[in-house]
């Protein structure tokens, strides 16, 4: 059974997402992060150190990041929280965590170094848009992709295609082989990602049983409740 939790990193789900870890007592924990940022996650869990804050980063990543922690703080979090969670209860649960994502600094500098002109201008202003849109844009984004998620992807894909072939399908392919791999030695996983990614990802799985946990299922209170009666009950969704 492969248990796939669509998440979003600015948001706070360390609890639902520490509920799902903690009842499906999993044997392996599989969280979209590279080794890298997995040790940078875990400097900052220890050492107080933000992300953003260390040293070597390029200026495209440090912008992505420095956007991210200002909007995690608006919602009261901390940027890769879920992962944390997922991280420590995993553990504690006697699981094997697994960094299964491409190295994301070189993803996003590949990214820029090959869109177009346009399509760096459009990356640009759309950043101003996040940027003085704040917490009300990030709900808009989620609400739009939750309402029709095929829709929304292919419509930035017409908009960003580098963006979203370098940041959604070549990074799903790539992790999609690293659970698939996995899935040969452990059997009861659970796969901690982005929610753009869920779809994309479970695509491309050998495994047949896969149950998907989505971020508007994380962040509804009645779809929770039911999330969590379909966990303690060990059912498929």
């Amino acid at each position: 059974m492969i248990t796939i939790i669509g998440t979003g990193h600015v948001f706070k789900l360390a609890e639902p997402v520490s509920f799902i870890v903690k009842n499906t007592w999993p044997d392996a924990v599989l969280i979209e992060l590279d080794v890298s940022r997995y040790n940078s996650l875990m400097k900052a869990q220890d050492e107080g150190v933000r992300p953003e804050d260390q040293r070597g980063m390029s200026a495209i990543y440090r912008q992505t990041a420095k956007y991210q922690q200002r909007m995690s703080e608006e919602y009261d979090t901390q940027v890769g929280g879920e992962f944390l969670a997922a991280i420590n209860t995993g553990r504690l649960a006697g699981a094997e965590i697994i960094p299964i994502d491409t190295n994301a600094m070189q993803v996003l500098n590949e990214m820029w170094s090959e869109m177009s002109a346009m399509e760096r201008l459009r990356y640009k202003l759309s950043g101003i848009s996040d940027s003085i849109g704040g917490k009300r844009k990030v709900e808009q984004v989620q609400a739009s992709f939750a309402e029709d998620e095929e829709r929304y992807i292919e419509a930035m894909r017409r908009k960003y295609p580098t963006l979203v072939r370098k940041l959604i399908d070549e990074r799903n392919a790539h992790m999609a082989e690293q659970i698939n791999r996995a899935s040969e030695t452990y059997h009861n996983m659970v796969v901690v990602v982005g929610d753009a990614h869920v779809e994309g990802i479970s695509r491309l799985l050998k495994d047949p049983e896969v149950r998907k946990i989505r971020l508007a299922d994380l962040r509804d209170r009645e779809r929770m409740d039911r999330v969590r009666d379909m966990v303690w009950k060990g059912e498929e969704e």
